[in-house]
């Protein structure tokens, strides 16, 4: 499977602006065959919090990404938030150009950017079947908590990690993506922005890592006039993760239910002090 990663300078809570730029990414992408192309969370408004301008009631995100997928015959991953009344929800789609394949919702709200007071949590994992690969989903924030991802590897052989991970905290980000690959033994797929958003600075780091940790190589696309760390980076996946698995079936020695007993441990102690 041909993966793109949009590794975009967004701009700044304007969708239109926002859209124009992944089309004409598109239009290079179609021409070499690329048949999943990703962009980061919050895709088309970049990490705001000002959700009476960046909700959705309708998703027309969703709508726009299919239209853009019926006309270059490829599936996109887009990033959107949902109207849910008193607090939104931080989505993310893979859209086909017959539909919605996927539907993820974040699960850990970001307290320090203060997400928490404007966005509710995701309660489900999801997943969803592509040329060969089993895909899950983790937003951002979600890399720091490695409970979901062992729960998404006993199906998933690829998860996608779409982020708005700020160049202050790189090192964390780059360093979390090859332990959640290595630890789970999947495909794990970082896709970043770039370069000044809103207030912030974002370093790109977009990369995919093999079951192993291995850092795999990439094709590089650009478009002229863009920021200098803007890149959209083109990979060539095949699902062997089986090979992986078991060549070091270190997942045969996990024990789910021991770890369930020390949890139920921790919790007696916490409840006698």
């Amino acid at each position: 499977m041909k993966v793109a990663l949009g590794q975009l300078q967004l701009c700044w809570e304007d969708k239109e602006a926002n859209l124009r730029v992944v089309e004409a990414y598109l239009e290079r992408l179609s021409e070499l065959g690329t048949e999943l192309f990703l962009l980061p969370e919050m895709s088309l408004t970049g990490f705001s919090m000002q959700t009476e301008k960046t909700k959705e009631s309708s998703g027309e995100t969703v709508d726009r990404a299919r239209r853009l997928a019926e006309k270059y015959q490829t599936a996109l991953g887009v990033g959107w938030v949902k109207d849910c009344g008193a607090l939104c929800e931080n989505h993310y789609s893979i859209v086909t150009p017959e539909g919605e394949l996927l539907d993820a919702v974040k699960l850990h709200p970001f307290r320090f950017g203060r997400e928490h007071e404007y966005f509710q949590g995701g309660e489900h994992l999801s997943v969803c079947e592509y040329r060969g690969f089993r895909i899950g989903v983790q937003i951002c924030y979600d890399l720091r908590f490695p409970e979901p991802f062992q729960a998404l590897s006993k199906y998933a052989d690829l998860i996608l990690v779409p982020s708005n991970w700020p160049a202050s905290r790189r090192s964390h980000f780059k360093c979390l993506l090859k332990a959640r690959a290595i630890e789970n033994m999947v495909y794990l797929a970082g896709i970043n922005c770039a370069g000044e958003i809103g207030e912030q600075f974002y370093s790109g780091d977009s990369r995919i890592y093999a079951p192993d940790g291995t850092k795999l190589k990439k094709e590089i696309v650009c478009l002229p006039g863009r920021c200098i760390k803007e890149q959209v980076q083109v990979y060539e996946l095949q699902n062997d993760i089986h090979k992986y698995r078991e060549c070091f079936p270190v997942r045969k020695d996990r024990r789910e239910a021991l770890y369930q007993k020390l949890q139920e441990e921790i919790q007696d102690y916490e409840r006698k002090e």
